[in-house]
């Protein structure tokens, strides 16, 4: 079947070393003159937080600090950003932080210039309206939400999660600076760059992915894995965080274009049920998904082994492809990824809710690879409680 390929995505980038310095001459240049900074409280007091604050209030445009994100946020969380941004006429969206940050960010840059509130706009373009312009300045290598048209949120109330996915989240301008990461602690440093790949391997696989997505996404997963054990043991070492930073924006690029699998369908109820983080959700569930979906495309999945330093050398394609779980395995033991769902305090018995919550997700479901029913996910939910 013919298929038409759409590519789009973040309209520009800045990369390098220092480059959050450039903020204030980038905020002139799109006509900014009052900006609201989002943040989360923790990191709007460290050193890393304060020093984009000085840098912002050396230039021409005010900032209106939104200091109140919190992780798997609420939609409540940018109804509130929005209705502040309106009431103080803001004219940008600045979101410094990881991925909750970003998404809240994006999410309140479209609520300020449209009615009504997050829930009425959770689903595939739903939004009728450009926002105000957002810049994403991330300071993990994980998410890649600064390259995506996505805003994750939490509802509690219902124990559910869902996004708002509109090309109209696109961010006008990704500032990535690698030095902004160097100060991440190792487990973070694991479990984001464990989502990374998780994006990567999802979008290479995805039943949507096509030429573009497929060289993106395949660079990204060999760039991981040559690169995530040294930043998690070697922090400082500005060599591995500029390479994670460039997987994590690849992959980024790669997931808003061919979407996601069963990995993120699967992780949704986990933080939805428990407030586990989604980098942690996706790094726990990657291998036993993997393990499950490599028949669904053997040459695919053979890739993704050797760009994983797998040898190919009188191999079969099926023998390559069954063992992508396995090198993802190897690498989430190396770094100390979370590997069982015990150990993150599930309990077996919410297993089968679980299950049936995550053939919801729908999208991501439909893109897999191989077809996902709710009994096959309950079957892997229980291999992912009891570990390899």
């Amino acid at each position: 079947m013919k298929r038409l390929i759409t590519i789009e995505g973040v309209k520009k980038t800045l990369f390098g070393s220092g480059a959050v310095g450039s903020l204030p001459a980038e905020l002139e240049a799109l006509g900014a003159a009052r900006a609201m900074l989002v943040m989360d409280r923790a990191l709007s007091e460290m050193e890393l937080g304060r020093r984009v604050q000085e840098i912002l209030a050396q230039g021409p445009v005010e900032a209106l600090p939104f200091f109140r994100v919190s992780p798997e946020p609420a939609p409540e969380l940018a109804d509130e950003g929005a209705e502040l941004a309106r009431q103080e006429q803001v004219d940008c969206v600045i979101g410094v932080g990881g991925g909750s940050t970003l998404d809240v960010a994006k999410a309140i840059g479209v609520l300020a210039k449209n009615e009504g509130k997050a829930l009425d706009y959770v689903g595939l373009n739903l939004v009728k309206a450009p926002g105000l312009p957002t810049v994403m300045v991330p300071t993990t290598a994980g998410t890649g939400s600064e390259t995506t048209f996505t805003a994750v949120f939490t509802m509690r109330g219902t124990k559910t999660k869902g996004g708002i996915n509109s090309p109209f989240l696109y961010p006008v301008l990704a500032i990535l600076d690698p030095e902004l990461t160097l100060g991440l602690p190792p487990y973070p440093t694991a479990y984001t760059g464990m989502d990374a790949l998780t994006h990567a391997i999802e979008s290479y696989t995805s039943l949507q992915s096509h030429f573009v997505t497929d060289a993106l996404s395949l660079e990204a997963v060999k760039m991981i894995a040559g690169s995530l054990r040294g930043a998690v043991f070697q922090g400082g070492n500005l060599h591995y965080r500029i390479r994670m930073l460039q997987a994590s924006y690849l992959a980024g690029l790669g997931l808003a274009m061919s979407g996601v699998g069963a990995v993120h369908a699967l992780a949704y109820p986990l933080g939805a049920f428990f407030d586990i983080p989604h980098g942690i959700a996706n790094a726990l569930m990657l291998p036993y998904v993997l393990d499950f979906n490599f028949p669904g495309s053997t040459e695919k999945f053979a890739a993704v082994a050797v760009a994983m330093g797998a040898p190919a050398k009188g191999r079969s394609e099926r023998a390559l492809a069954a063992e992508a779980a396995e090198r993802v395995w190897e690498l989430s033991q190396d770094i100390g990824a979370p590997l069982r769902l015990r150990d993150l305090g599930v309990p077996e018995d919410a297993i089968p809710r679980m299950a049936e919550a995550a053939m919801n997700v729908t999208r991501p479901i439909l893109n897999n690879p191989r077809p996902m029913s709710a009994a096959a996910a309950e079957k892997i939910y229980r291999r992912a409680f009891e570990g390899r």
